[in-house]
């Protein structure tokens, strides 16, 4: 089911089988920020993009490793290498994504990111390596920018994907069946808003974190929130500014977010992390959030 509305969503959510063994990721995945630079394409449309800064190469690799390592305490980690002339590619979640079995490739509205589509060696690594097959969306009509624009509640196998220049309805459509979703929430986002994993993020299927502000219509993220209540976090513009808004689970009990973020929350914010069973990492990435995303968008999800 496709739907906007958010009735018919949550009473198909609220019938949910809740799958605890789904609800993290097995592996992750991550592409090293080799040449990593801000690309004039993408800033078109991501309005988080510092470009009026520079991208120190040799502190974002700095950055990368650390996060890999702190990471890899909890689930293991494969990085692929980057490369110049995919100065983006250090957000690889948004292009490849999983399903169990699956490997999902994303269309990319930018050129420069649809280049990244096209890397046989992480389609090799799906296929050869793990046996997957893959569902290709790169040439399909609609843009589709995977889980950067869809976010999945996997315990319950559901989606909530924000519509905007990254992502239109045929787009989503194709998403909702290449993840074989049982429901999909359809909805617009604010005018500037390019993604909905800067708004919003259901770590484990236990809590949910949503900034309103960057909703078009403040009801569906309201009823989002009184879903997942009492574990149920409401961010304020300045939080969501600061990627607050853009965390991951990848483990039962430990969320990741940027120490920039973290640093964002308030103590009771961070507090509602601990009451939801987290504990909470910080990893600092500000050579990285230059380029308009956190650590969210850094990690790929293997299931």
């Amino acid at each position: 089911m496709i739907t906007r509305s958010t009735e018919e969503f949550f009473r198909t959510a609220a019938a949910q089988v809740f799958d605890a063994s789904r609800a993290v990721p097995k592996a992750v995945f991550l592409v090293a920020p080799e040449g990593m630079s801000l690309a004039d394409e993408s800033a078109q449309d991501n309005t988080y993009m510092a470009m009026a800064d520079r991208i120190d190469p040799d502190g974002a690799l700095a950055e990368h490793r650390a996060l890999a390592k702190a990471l890899s305490a909890h689930v293991p980690v494969v990085t692929f290498p980057g490369d110049p002339a995919t100065p983006d590619a250090v957000f690889p979640n948004n292009v490849f994504a999983s399903a169990p079995g699956r490997l999902v490739v994303g269309h990319m509205k930018h050129a420069v990111r649809q280049r990244e589509a096209a890397r046989s060696d992480i389609r090799g690594f799906f296929s050869s390596a793990l046996g997957f097959s893959e569902v290709d969306l790169s040439r399909q009509p609609g843009i589709a920018e995977l889980t950067g624009s869809l976010v999945i509640d996997r315990a319950r196998n559901v989606g909530y994907c924000g519509l905007s220049e990254r992502c239109d309805e045929v787009g989503a459509a194709a998403m909702h069946h290449a993840f074989g979703l049982d429901a999909t929430l359809v909805f617009d986002l604010a005018p500037g808003e390019y993604h909905s994993n800067v708004l919003l993020q259901i770590y484990a299927g236990r809590l949910a974190v949503v900034c309103p502000d960057g909703f078009a219509d403040p009801a569906v993220p309201s009823a989002i929130l009184d879903f997942y209540a009492p574990h149920a976090l409401a961010l304020g513009s300045q939080a969501r500014l600061n990627y607050a808004g853009n965390g991951i689970a990848v483990a039962s009990d430990a969320a990741f977010l940027s120490a920039r973020a973290v640093a964002a929350l308030s103590a009771a914010e961070r507090e509602a992390f601990r009451q939801a069973g987290f504990t909470l990492h910080a990893v600092p990435l500000p050579e990285i959030e230059k380029a308009g995303g956190s650590l969210r968008c850094c990690v790929g999800e293997i299931f």
